[in-house]
């Protein structure tokens, strides 16, 4: 994705850097005919981006964001820029070499979301503003010519020959549609491809950002969860296997492939946290409290396994919350939990097509059976 994707820092899992083989099949699996965008192309001086950034005509969505001037889709991810990166970008521009345009999208309202380009525009800002992780934004890692620079002590011919500089925009006109919001999603699918590439979820969560993602952020904060699940996954893999619990907890029944899709629309009409909703994730939260007493994080994963099991994981989660709500929850659980993953048609639901709807059915209706009375 451009030269933006930086590697992650060093502090996190390299497990947790790459693509699952399921999440790389979630991005390429077909889903319906999109629709056609309208586009348009502008070159932005890099002054007047700075200005549309401060004055907030142009804005950078972040994650979990509940920000009511975000009306339609978005992108974001956490700034993974190196300084390093920043300086050579800053000195890109000095010296006039090319640099690789951003995409945007114009609401109904006029003002654009970025939706691809933040880790160049955040570098501007913080350059022209002069400030990084709160100390004096100066060029370390370039050439001799810029060193120990600033905004500030540019000389007054590299303060008009930055300011003059121009990153070209590709703008996508927005009508606040649903149909619209689809193929934005598919536009940055598309470009989603090198570096660190993104997970579904990690596009999702930006497209659907509000109330719903902050509600799923909590209920990823839950101590029994926690236990039962493990370190939090800078990937938001944790929140999203919360999203296809809650998904399927209230329409397995509606389940068809491709599984983005599904999760796609169920953000879609949760976005401001319905009641179902808000039901299931107390239900969610009981589950997790008597799973993590009962059974312990061995729950999520197959039999000798380190990380929790997806489709095993959605599967004992969704049978115990439904045991519950009937007031019918297994009294022996951590027997039953460990009959269920012996099971062979459990094992072959939830290691073998995992996202097809016979094997998603199959593995949440033995689970609701095993672990009810």
């Amino acid at each position: 994705m451009s030269i933006e994707s930086a590697e992650f820092s060093k502090e996190y899992d390299p497990l947790e850097r790459i693509l699952t083989e399921d999440e790389l099949q979630d991005l390429v699996e077909k889903e319906g005919a999109p629709v056609a965008v309208t586009y348009t192309t502008q070159d932005f001086d890099v002054a007047g981006l700075v200005s549309r950034l401060q004055r907030e005509s142009m804005l950078i969505p972040q994650f979990g964001g509940t920000d009511g001037r975000i009306t339609t889709a978005g992108f974001q991810r956490g700034f993974v820029w190196t300084k390093a990166q920043m300086d050579r970008f800053i000195e890109s521009l000095l010296l006039g070499y090319p640099v690789p345009g951003i995409f945007l999208i114009r609401q109904t309202d006029n003002r654009m979301l970025v939706l691809d380009g933040q880790q160049r525009l955040v570098t501007l800002r913080h350059f022209y503003d002069g400030l990084h992780n709160g100390k004096e934004f100066t060029l370390n890692n370039v050439g001799d010519e810029f060193a120990g620079l600033s905004y500030k002590t540019l000389d007054e011919n590299l303060k008009f020959k930055l300011d003059d500089s121009f990153l070209q925009g590709t703008i996508v006109i927005a009508d606040g549609s649903a149909e619209v919001d689809d193929a934005i999603y598919q536009i940055f699918e598309r470009l989603n491809s090198g570096g660190t590439q993104l997970t579904p979820h990690e596009i999702r969560v930006a497209l659907y950002a509000g109330p719903l993602i902050d509600h799923l952020e909590t209920l990823n904060q839950d101590a029994a969860w926690r236990e039962l699940y493990g370190k939090k996954s800078v990937r938001i893999r944790d929140q999203e296997l919360i999203m296809r619990i809650l998904a399927l907890y209230l329409g397995a029944p509606d389940y068809t492939k491709p599984l983005k899709g599904f999760l796609n629309k169920f953000a879609a009409e949760h976005r401001s946290v319905t009641a179902p909703v808000v039901q299931a994730g107390k239900l969610f939260a009981e589950a997790s409290g008597a799973l993590a007493r009962h059974v312990g994080p061995e729950a999520l994963r197959r039999p000798g396994g380190n990380t929790p099991n997806v489709a095993q994981s959605e599967a004992i989660f969704v049978g115990t919350m439904r045991a519950l709500s009937a007031g019918n929850i297994a009294k022996d659980l951590a027997h039953r939990v460990a009959g269920l993953k012996l099971d062979p048609e459990f094992v072959s639901a939830t290691t073998r097509f995992t996202a097809d709807k016979d094997s998603t059915h199959s593995r949440l209706e033995l689970a609701t059976k095993a672990l009810s009375e």
